[in-house]
């Protein structure tokens, strides 16, 4: 009798909705009431994955291997009667498969910089399942709230180089759902800009003054030596 069924429901058992390559997980679909036998059958997208037959009132279980990515999304059960039309679908669980990510790039636009001078820092993980966070690091203190991308782009940070202390060695780390896979990037140091003296542009002014000086006393001087020359004969 199809009207003595309810929609089954579709639970998790082992395992975790977010799954790694490789990652078994469990499945249990039970329609209560419902008077057996009753057939289960598991859908993915509404293409059958498997079925199973119960006679009695315990849950049908179906056990899945992520073997690719294919095997992530959307998980259905039916129920219906044996040799009956129609049946119940449960509701939907929807994994999605997490990738570890790779080692974070630590760069910024200025290799070089000045005491006083604003710098930007950014930290960018090519690959791995998002969202990705990301932490930056001087030594081995961290320098600013963790920064948390939801799009797979770079964490921004900005800093102003104070003093020479400033211009130590910086670190980022980056992490996400991946069990276990937390990764620190490179380390990048700026290195202090040679400041020019201000003097420098006024000693570069004088001596050029001075050497047109010479050149034109020279260039002057046999306009004068010759007439004395000539008006002392």
């Amino acid at each position: 009798f199809p009207e003595m069924l309810s929609n089954p429901k579709l639970v998790l058992v082992q395992g975790t909705l977010k799954v790694v390559m490789k990652q078994n997980v469990t499945l249990s679909c039970i329609s209560q009431p419902g008077s057996p036998p009753v057939r289960y059958t598991l859908f993915k997208h509404n293409q059958q994955v498997s079925a199973v037959n119960r006679s009695d009132l315990t849950p049908a279980l179906f056990t899945l291997t992520i073997s690719s990515a294919s095997d992530v999304g959307e998980y259905k059960c039916k129920a219906e009667f044996n040799n009956s039309s129609g049946g119940k679908y449960s509701n939907s669980l929807n994994f999605t498969l997490i990738e570890p990510i790779s080692k974070p790039v630590l760069s910024s636009p200025n290799s070089q910089a000045k005491k006083g001078q604003n710098v930007t820092l950014s930290c960018f993980s090519e690959n791995g399942s998002l969202p990705i966070t990301y932490l930056f690091f001087k030594g081995t203190q961290n320098i600013s709230p963790q920064k948390t991308m939801q799009k797979r782009e770079a964490a921004v940070i900005f800093l102003f180089l104070n003093s020479l202390s400033d211009f130590g060695t910086y670190k980022c780390k980056a992490n996400n759902s991946f069990p276990n896979n937390t990764k620190y990037s490179n380390g990048f140091n700026f290195t202090l800009a040679e400041e020019r003296s201000h003097s420098q542009p006024l000693i570069i002014s004088l001596g050029l003054i001075l050497l047109l000086l010479i050149i034109g006393f020279a260039l002057a001087t046999p306009f004068f030596i010759i007439p004395l020359y000539k008006a002392s004969e």
